[in-house]
């Protein structure tokens, strides 16, 4: 099987661009009910996956950042505390699978590293759920 069967495509995936502020990723993250968001460049390319922890961290150790000046900084000056590694669209499902183990969704790129969307591991539980119970 293809990793592409499990594609959530960047059409139906919030993510956020990398110039964007830090007050834009929270408002993201509190529309969608996400704990994390993809970061993409200006050139569509996969940067990094930003989380609430990062936001938080970044709060705590900037001396003055507050809810109502965090438009001033953008996403690309927040520390990721833990990288999300993306997997190729011509990937081996052990290659996903791998990283789906550590990660809540893997972001896929092509060879261009061009963000392309995710696979949630919810939807890779259940497939493996239903089949095996089939």
């Amino acid at each position: 099987m293809e990793i592409s069967y499990f594609l959530l495509p960047q059409a139906e995936v919030a993510y956020i661009k990398s110039t964007a502020s830090m007050k834009d990723a929270i408002e993201q993250l509190e529309s969608h009910h996400y704990t994390a968001i993809p970061v993409i460049d200006q050139d569509g390319k996969y940067v990094a996956t930003l989380s609430e922890g990062d936001l938080l961290w970044k709060m705590r150790n900037t001396p003055g950042l507050t809810f109502d000046n965090m438009d001033q900084v953008q996403v690309h000056e927040i520390n990721n505390r833990v990288y999300n590694e993306c997997v190729f669209i011509e990937a081996e499902m052990e290659d996903m699978l791998t990283l789906a183990a550590d990660q809540n969704f893997v972001p896929v790129v092509d060879v261009d590293r061009v963000f392309l969307g995710i696979i949630r591991r919810k939807d890779i539980i259940e497939y493996y759920t239903r089949n095996i119970s089939d």
